[in-house]
């Protein structure tokens, strides 16, 4: 694996806690903690696979 695919494997499950995080602390409406999710997982994955 390169240095960027293990940022990507190292970054983006502190995105997810910190999103559920603060949807926890009610700082964010339910859907704006699934968008967070879903786009972080779904950006990491198509960095991960085209680099």
């Amino acid at each position: 694996m390169s240095d960027a695919q293990v940022g990507l494997v190292m970054a983006t499950p502190l995105i997810v806690i910190f999103a559920v995080m603060l949807y926890r602390m009610g700082v964010l409406r339910p859907t704006g903690t699934i968008t967070a999710v879903t786009m972080s997982v779904v950006i990491a994955a198509v960095l991960f696979l085209t680099q």
